[in-house]
Order: structure tokens, then C-alpha cells, then sequence
């Protein structure tokens, strides 16, 4: 991400002092967790693609940095409450937030910065890039609960798993790329073009993620964690829905009842890589890809072109 890093080094500081300032608060235990939040946040993928998006439009101005701060308040918001969902006491590599403060607390720290981002948009009359958002967070919440209802008889049909990680992961990386578009372009087209772009970013993002938890010679060792927690990813679904009968009736077997134990646990990963699951879903990752690059490509070349090309190829090529 050199070239991307590179080309909006200033924005990217002026975008953590505009991020700081949304999440401040007067009650000290809020703001002293919100100084917990701002110093362990990741890469910040997302507000670099809001940031590049306006550029391929214009230069970046007050409305990109806001539209910048709500993409993270929404996704940050989101993350506390996966955490307290999943029961999760760590977040990249430090405590979570529910770990440190128990769920009660939890719970309201993202229902406030739910509210900061919703009152930053409404205080300056960001309607349009609002609306972009409040889409994405239905999808998420439509997406997750999706995820819960279907895997449960671990039947999964390859299209609505794609429906699933739409919603979950891909909906918020398009409306980053939407929201920034929108800060710049005065075309509609084009906010929908660049909101297409980023799903598409967001589906290889996903499986890519997937693909993590089977490990190979460029990802590094398979964790099995998504079959513990009975999750259906990609190439799990390919293998059930390619293998003979007897090996889907081990597989779901182990998955519902011995999910827990590393040599069962480490048969299931065995089947799915023997079966072609990991190279069918790169195949599709890499499909993804391409189509995000493709829409891309409508736009000249030039550097904020480049950067945002280096940023989707680091979704698939990354190792972590």
C-alpha cells in the first residue's frame, strides 16, 4: 500500500484529526475509551478508499473527511458489537473493548458512535452520503442475521453465501468508495459506478478472509477457526457441494459434533483442499478482483488511478 500511503500521506493525517474530534466526548470514561479506540485502530482501508475515490473526482474537501469519519464511526461501531456478539476478548492483537469494560458498556460505546456518525452527516446536511451509509448498516445487520439463520443446517447454497458476505462485508466498502465519490462527483453515475467498484473490492476482501483459515504456501498455517465456530465459508461450501455423499456426511458430522478436536477439525481442512475448494474459491476471489479492476479502468490513468488499483490488489494479495 506504498502508493496509496504515499499519495494521501497529508489527508490521511488530517483525517485522524477529524475522526478524533467526531468520537471526543464530555463524560471521561466515554472519552477515555475513545482515546483507547482512536490509538489501536488498523489499517484504515476503508477511509483510504473514501479518500482515493474523491480524488479520482476532485481534490478532497471538508465533505470527504466527513464522509472519511463515518465510514470508521459506522465500522468501528460495528466491530465493538461483533465483539460483544461473538463473545471475542481480543481485537488485533489487544483487548476488546467488552474485555476491558464488560458488554453493558460495550454495547453503549457503539450505540454512540453510531450516533456520532448519524449526527455528523445530519449537522452539516450530508444527506446523500447519510443515505449511502444507513444502507450499508442494514445490509450488514440483514447480512449477519442471514449468516445465523442459514448455517445453522449447514445446507448453504453458493448464492446466498455471496448474499451473505454482501451484506456483511462487501455493503461497507462500497459505501466507502460511494460516499467519497459523492463528496466529488457531480454525477450519480459515477457514485454508483465507484459503490459497484468497492462491493466487488469487498467480496474478494471477504474471500480472501476465508481462505486465510486453510492456509497455503502464501497465507501461512491453517487455523480451522471458521469451522469451529460452524462458519460456511467458500471452500467449505464448494467441497460440500462436490463431494460424495459419505465424505458430506462426515464433514457436517464433524463440523456439528467434534468441531473442537484438532485431528477432526484438521481431516475437514484435508478434504477441502483435496477437493479443489481453496483453488475455486481463489478462482472466484480472483474474478472479483478483476471486475472491481475493470470498473476502474473506466477512469484515465493517473496516480490516485494506481493507488486505488495497488489498494484492491492488496485485498488478494495480502497475508494477514
Amino acid at each position: 500500500m506504498n502508493k496509496a500511503n504515499q499519495l494521501i500521506a497529508a489527508e490521511l493525517i488530517r483525517f485522524e484529526q477529524h475522526f478524533k474530534t467526531a468520537v471526543k466526548s464530555k463524560v471521561p470514561l466515554l472519552d477515555r475509551i475513545m482515546q483507547y479506540i482512536v490509538k489501536r485502530k488498523g489499517k484504515q482501508l476503508r477511509p483510504m478508499f473514501v479518500l482515493l475515490a474523491a480524488r479520482l473526482g476532485g481534490d478532497v474537501n471538508d465533505k470527504t473527511y466527513r464522509a472519511a469519519s463515518l465510514v470508521e464511526l459506522l465500522h468501528t461501531a460495528t466491530l465493538v458489537h461483533d465483539d460483544v456478539v461473538d463473545e471475542s476478548y481480543e481485537r488485533r492483537g489487544f483487548f476488546s473493548i467488552n474485555a476491558l469494560w464488560k458488554n453493558k458498556i460495550a454495547v453503549l460505546v457503539g450505540d454512540y458512535l453510531l450516533s456520532k456518525g448519524l449526527l455528523l452527516s445530519i449537522d452539516n446536511n450530508d444527506f446523500e452520503i447519510l443515505r449511502i451509509l444507513s444502507g450499508a448498516v442494514k445490509q450488514m445487520s440483514e447480512g449477519e442475521l442471514l449468516q445465523i439463520e442459514k448455517s445453522r443446517n449447514l445446507n448453504l447454497d453458493e448464492s446466498v453465501y455471496y448474499e451473505i458476505i454482501k451484506g456483511k462485508t462487501a455493503s461497507l466498502l462500497s459505501s466507502a468508495c460511494g460516499a467519497g465519490a459523492a463528496s466529488t462527483f457531480g454525477s450519480e453515475e459515477d457514485v454508483q459506478r465507484l459503490q459497484t467498484f468497492g462491493e466487488k473490492v469487498g467480496m474478494a476482501f471477504q474471500i480472501k478472509d476465508d481462505l486465510f483459515d486453510y492456509g497455503s504456501s502464501n497465507i501461512g498455517k491453517p487455523t480451522g477457526n471458521d469451522i469451529k465456530e460452524k462458519k460456511l465459508t467458500l471452500p467449505l461450501i464448494y467441497t460440500l457441494n462436490n463431494c460424495d455423499a459419505a465424505l458430506k456426511k462426515k464433514i457436517i458430522y464433524i463440523i456439528k459434533n467434534q468441531n473442537t478436536k484438532k485431528d477432526k477439525v484438521a481431516f475437514v481442512l484435508d478434504a477441502v483442499n483435496k477437493s479443489g475448494g481453496i483453488d475455486y474459491a481463489t478462482k472466484k476471489m480472483f474474478a472479483f478482483r478483476d471486475e472491481a479492476l475493470g470498473l476502474l479502468f473506466h477512469y484515465p490513468k493517473s496516480e490516485v488511478r494506481d493507488a486505488l488499483e495497488e489498494l484492491v490488489r492488496f485485498t488478494t494479495d495480502r497475508e494477514y
